[in-house]
Formats: structure tokens, C-alpha cells, sequence
């Protein structure tokens, strides 16, 4: 007897949730634009008193006003998981005592010159799961 095929669903959270989802990964994508083409870097983050802080191997001058940074698990076998996105005005950490603490509570790449630390204060924070229902 054979199963019947499994939907896959798409299920808006809540900022809460999205938010808690964020907090629990340490790994995910800077994304912005440079010169009108959509640049995405890996970043770590760190999410801290209402911001969310990201070490990436971009360029500082290239970052721009405004950033979103995306986190997800997706299980490739299953296609069930979830997916967060933070937008918002970003800015590179220049203070060298706090650039020095996320340099060491985040690791970074080797990446030749370009090793950036930026805040992101989040103005949209949308998430989803990655469902399945039986059909």
C-alpha cells in the first residue's frame, strides 16, 4: 500500500517567533545591492539588545543604508524547515572596543581585506515554516 503524496505548505509566524527562530542560528546571508546587482554574502549574527549584529566578508564601503539579512534550516529530504529575513537601516561598527568584542564572539572568513561588522536595526522581520500536510 503506497502513502499518498505530501503537500508542502508555507506558514507566515510571527515576529516573536521569527525572532526566537533568529536567536537559536548563528549562520545566514547578508543581502544587499552594489551598483544595481543583488550581492549575497554568509554571515554569523548575533541578535543583542534589539539589533541584530553580522560579521561578513563584505565590503564596508559597499554596504548600504539599508540591509536584509536571511536565516533558514530547510531539510532537503523533507522540504519542511522555516525561513526568517530582517530588513532595515544597517551600519558598519567602527567603535574599536565593541568592533573587538564581535570580533571575538563572532568568527569570520578569510577573505582578503573585506571583513566587515555591521548592526542592522530591524524595521521588518518576517519568518515562515516550512510545512507538510498530507494531501
Amino acid at each position: 500500500m503506497s502513502m499518498p503524496p505530501a503537500i508542502l505548505r508555507m506558514v507566515e509566524v510571527s515576529g516573536a517567533e521569527a525572532l526566537w527562530l533568529l536567536e537559536a542560528s548563528t549562520l545566514g546571508r547578508l543581502v544587499y545591492e552594489q551598483r544595481e546587482l543583488t550581492v549575497v554574502r554568509p554571515g554569523r549574527h548575533v541578535w543583542e539588545f534589539g539589533r541584530l549584529v553580522v560579521r561578513s566578508p563584505a565590503p564596508a564601503a559597499a554596504v548600504p543604508e539599508t540591509a536584509t539579512y536571511h536565516v533558514d534550516e530547510v531539510r532537503a529530504a523533507t522540504g519542511t524547515g522555516w525561513s526568517v529575513a530582517v530588513a532595515g537601516p544597517a551600519e558598519v561598527i567602527v567603535d574599536p572596543d565593541e568592533a573587538a568584542h564581535y570580533q571575538r564572539t563572532l568568527v569570520g572568513w578569510t577573505h582578503g581585506p573585506h571583513d566587515t561588522l555591521l548592526c542592522i536595526h530591524p524595521k521588518t522581520v518576517t519568518g515562515y515554516r516550512l510545512a507538510r500536510a498530507e494531501a
